[in-house]
């Protein structure tokens, strides 16, 4: 269905740069078409769609958690600090940040009560030290409604990015300053006007920081603030900003989903083909979108954080030149084109991909290098076995 293949028709960064503007169209987001087609197919899904108002009490309880280790380590040594804000405050901060997405798409309180969901973001961004929680929320938007388009999704790296940060010791520095670059990258790359919500964000934040600094001392805010920078940046939890968007197999898929155990501390924010399909369906009821609509959901996924990682700083197609945008086309046939995770790329005919000049078959199956890879009811990807459609980082996965 061509719903569902434009979802199949991204390719990375790194090909873009490498090939004409004239080259590439972006006429949709890649999730627009695929979520009529799910709802059509289900449109019991839209009872999942609401808000989780619970999460209030996990903020809170995650806060107070913060505020408890600022008052432990008054008096801790540096060493402990430093160790403490990696394992402890980089976790619960992640956390935090992930509130913050979940209650930037109003799926706290709803979307009639926007100035709750604000003011629940303005107390999750209490231990983050820096105000982010409001231009976080007018910028994320453009992510969903803009997609893959390398101006408008100022989640995508810079061109610059891309060039500069492509050895594993350059990818390895991009990881550690993550937080900062993905802090002020849309203010560069896709600028808006400052809102009202966002100079009380900074004013309510300084005065938090401010009064954490009297309160429990310059240590407390050092474990606050580093906690925030290891937490966002070369952490397994970070994993998930790679696994999202970046090309990781040869289906120039869009996004990818993570199912695994640490979906349980980010509220789910692994389910992010589910999430991008449904945005307006909180964190808690990500998973039955899933199990009401299987087939719809068959496409590779991670299963580890840390692996993403591993594979973003040492495999050389992979860095920041491997975020996925769209969609590129062949001139000479005015079809789409698929590139491949080693750069190369062949031409989506009717529809269907090919890998390596031959077709997907309709049943989801292909054949690489003339041979076919179906055994057994399972195809093979990069020469490992799918099961159930399923391959996660190169690796064999079934239900």
């Amino acid at each position: 269905m061509e719903s569902i293949n434009r979802f199949f028709k991204c390719a990375p960064l790194r090909m873009k740069m490498l090939t004409s503007e004239d080259e590439w169209i972006y006429d949709e987001e890649p999730h627009s078409k695929r979520r009529k087609e799910i709802l059509k197919a289900h449109p019991e899904i839209k009872e999942l769609m609401g808000y989780e108002s619970k999460i209030a009490y996990i903020v809170a309880a995650e806060v107070a958690a913060q505020m408890l280790m600022c008052y432990l380590l008054m008096e801790a040594s540096w060493p402990t600090v430093f160790v403490l804000a990696y394992v402890v405050g980089g976790t619960l901060n992640h956390s935090l940040g992930s509130a913050i997405h979940e209650i930037g798409h109003n799926l706290a309180f709803g979307h009639g009560h926007p100035v709750k969901n604000r003011l629940l973001s303005l107390l999750c961004n209490v231990p983050i030290i820096a105000p982010m929680a409001i231009s976080y929320k007018k910028y994320h938007a453009d992510h969903h409604t803009f997609l893959g388009h390398e101006t408008q999704d100022v989640d995508i790296p810079t061109r610059l990015e891309s060039y500069l940060f492509r050895h594993p010791i350059t990818k390895i520095i991009w990881l550690i300053v993550h937080p900062l670059i993905h802090s002020l990258r849309p203010f560069y790359k896709s600028p808006k006007p400052v809102t009202g919500w966002e100079l009380i964000n900074n004013a309510v934040q300084l005065v938090v920081d401010l009064a954490l600094l009297k309160a429990f001392g310059v240590k407390s805010v050092v474990y606050c603030l580093f906690g925030t920078l290891f937490g966002l940046g070369l952490h397994p939890l970070a994993g998930h900003f790679i696994s999202e968007h970046y090309v990781f197999n040869e289906t120039g898929q869009a996004t990818m989903s993570y199912y695994g155990p640490l979906n349980f501390i980010l509220f789910n924010v692994g389910y992010h083909i589910e999430h991008h399909d449904f945005p307006y369906i909180p964190y808690n009821k990500l998973p039955e979108v899933k199990k009401l609509a299987p087939e719809f959901y068959q496409q590779p996924y991670h299963t580890s954080w840390v692996k993403v990682l591993w594979d973003f700083i040492f495999d050389p197609y992979h860095g920041p030149q491997a975020r996925s945008v769209g969609y590129h086309v062949d001139l000479s046939t005015k079809k789409n084109a698929y590139v491949t995770s080693n750069g190369t790329h062949d031409i989506i005919a009717n529809g269907a991909p090919k890998i390596n000049g031959h077709d997907i078959a309709e049943n989801g199956h292909c054949k690489a290098n003339g041979h076919n890879v179906i055994a057994n009811g399972a195809s093979k990807t990069n020469g490992h076995l799918m099961k159930n459609g399923h391959v996660s980082n190169g690796k064999e996965k079934s239900h």
